[in-house]
Order: C-alpha cells, then structure tokens, then sequence
C-alpha cells in the first residue's frame, strides 16, 4: 500500500470520527439545558470548543513529549495559520447555524471542495482535470440531496453568508496544511500550537457570555456531560486533528477537500443508532433518525465521488 494510500484511508478514520462529533454536542448541549437550563447557546458551544482545545493540547503535549523542546520558527507559523483558520472557521460555522437551517449550513460548509480547485486554477493558470472537476459536482450533488434542501432554502442572510466565510476558512486551513514549506515539521508540535491558538480564539466568545465559573461547573454536573466532552477531546480532537496535520500533506489538497465532504454521510449513518443509545443513557429526549433514500442516494454520490478520486490515481 502507497504512502498516499495510508493517507487517505486515515482521513477517513479521521473523518468518521468527525461524523460522530455533531450529534454527541447535540447531546451534550441537551444534558447541559437540563442542568443550566437558561444557559445560551454561544456558552454551551464555546466552554465545550474551550475544554476539547485546551484538552487535546495537553493530550498531544504528553504524547510528544520527548519533542516539545525543539520547536521551530516555521512549526510556530504552521500551528498559528492553522489555529486561526480553524478556529475562526468553527466561530462561524456556530453562528451561522443559530440563524439559517441545520440542512443548508452543512451544504454551504462543503463549499470548500469547490473553493480549493478554484483557488488552485487561479493560483497555477491551469484548469483543474476533467475527473476532478466530475468529482466536485457529484459531491456537492451528493450534500444537496443528504440535506434534502430546496431552491428556497439558498435565500443569503447572515446565516448562510456566515457560513460560506466559514467554507472559506476551513480552505484556507486546508491549503496551509499542504504547503511544501512546512514539510520538514514535525506534526505533533504543530498540532500542540494550533490547539493553543484556537482554544485562545474561544476565550473572547466564552467571555461575552455573560456567565462565570459557577455557571460553568454547573453545566457538567452530570456525569454524561463529562464523559461525552472526555470523548470529544479524545476521539474528536487530538487523534482526529493529529492524524489530519500528519497525513493531509500526503494527499493533494484537492482530494483531502472530497474526502472531508463524507463527514455528513457518517453523520448521517451514525444517527441512525446513536441517539437512541444516547437517550437512553443520557436520560434526554434524542430520538435517532431514519434510513431515507435522501441518506442512500446522497451518500452513494458522494461515495462515489471518492471512489473516482482514489481508484483512478496515476502510479507515481
């Protein structure tokens, strides 16, 4: 198996377990109204981005621990673009969703898998290849039917604007992971950075929420509160990101984009059986979703599209 090989199949992990992320803060949002109940949404998401960050960089900071006396200049100036980039890209995203549908957010989000080959032909004067540019229109076919949106739903208010500049900045993150410049830096000091930076970026929001530390310990009263952001941290964060920063680079920026789009399929699939299970343990009202052919033939284009990418790749 090709190097380039093992890194797209650990995207896909890493995407999978992406997949899982929206509904366990769905339910974790849900146990914390129970314990907080007029605790507003920009608290709940931002004390949660706050412990996954600040937790995933202590994670990672003890997993690489016999490198965290080399930092170099050009890892200082990787962590940092992808601290900003992400982090400002999940602020939007959040806001976004507060003011436009669920369903038309995530297919705005996915937009990134047309910015970058756009960005690229700007870029390098060269139009991108025939298989490429098939493989974005499926996969954004694939997301408008996953979504089950209609034309009615691309009206651009502050919801959707906000939501496209967080496509925006999820390419950016995208293309300054895949510079050849930050290719002798070691990922797991990178990911320690761009961790702290981003956990920085939440601080402002949490603030302005108008609540304090009581507030917040209330908020994990429960112990099901505890171990979803515990497994948010973990799964969610430090293993999904230091995966992305070590193998992205593998993978021509363009394809890590397509691959990234099959987060809503696992979503998707995932809550078909998650809920439940989370209802019943979590003692809250998530009931799980049902198989549609939206799911089937949604996930099947985007599958596809992937499928076109990967199995047709040159031999080097």
């Amino acid at each position: 198996m090709s190097k380039t090989t093992k890194a797209a199949a650990a995207l896909f992990a890493a995407t999978a377990f992406w997949g899982t992320s929206f509904i366990l803060t769905k339910a974790l949002a849900a146990i914390q109204t129970q314990s907080v109940p007029d605790a507003k949404s920009w608290l709940i998401t931002s004390l949660a981005l706050l412990l996954r960050f600040t937790g995933g960089a202590i994670v990672v900071a003890l997993w690489n621990a016999r490198l965290l006396s080399g930092f170099t200049r050009l890892e200082f100036r990787q962590g940092l673009g992808l601290g900003a980039f992400g982090g400002v890209g999940i602020l939007l995203q959040m806001d976004g969703v507060l003011h436009t549908k669920a369903s038309t957010c995530a297919f705005l989000t996915q937009c990134y898998c047309v910015f970058i080959p756009v960005f690229l032909v700007w870029r390098r004067g060269q139009w991108p290849a025939a298989r490429l540019a098939l493989s974005c229109v499926l996969v954004l076919a694939g997301v408008w039917i996953l979504s089950d949106m209609s034309l009615s739903d691309l009206r651009l208010g502050r919801g959707e604007w906000e939501t496209l500049a967080s496509s925006v900045f999820f390419t950016g993150q995208i293309l300054w992971l895949e510079r050849k410049a930050f290719a002798p830096n070691q990922s797991g000091r990178v990911t320690i950075i761009m961790f702290v930076v981003t956990a920085l970026l939440m601080l402002p929001t949490l603030l302005a929420s108008g609540a304090g530390p009581r507030q917040w310990s209330q908020m994990f009263a429960a112990p099901s509160a505890c171990w979803i952001i515990l497994f948010l941290t973990l799964g969610c964060t430090a293993a999904t990101y230091s995966i992305m920063n070590k193998w992205q680079p593998h993978v021509p920026a363009t394809e890590a984009g397509l691959i990234y789009c099959c987060e809503p399929v696992f979503t998707a699939l995932f809550a078909l059986v998650l809920p439940g299970w989370l209802q019943q343990w979590a003692n809250i009202a998530y009931p799980n979703e049902r198989l549609d052919p939206h799911l089937l033939a949604g996930g099947g284009l985007i599958t596809a599209a992937n499928l076109l990418m990967l199995l047709r790749r040159p031999t080097p």
